[in-house]
């Protein structure tokens, strides 16, 4: 009998699965010192990006069989 592949929360809230299956990530840099930034790079670092590939497999693990 197969085990369950359970989801790590941790990985749950860091990362995300869109609906054509690629993982996706939050950028860095918004936490604090904002004035400094000007609007656009706020915008940009809102936007998140896709992981990176060879992170896939091992990401995805992480997530379950849910996402």
């Amino acid at each position: 009998m197969k085990n369950k592949l359970k989801t790590r929360k941790t990985a749950a809230k860091r990362f995300a699965t869109t609906g054509t299956g690629k993982l996706m990530h939050g950028k860095t840099g918004l936490n604090h010192l904002m004035r400094k930034k000007d609007g656009n790079r706020r915008r940009t670092l809102l936007a998140g990006c896709e992981l990176y590939k060879g992170d896939n497999k091992r990401i995805s693990r992480m997530m379950g069989e849910g996402h």
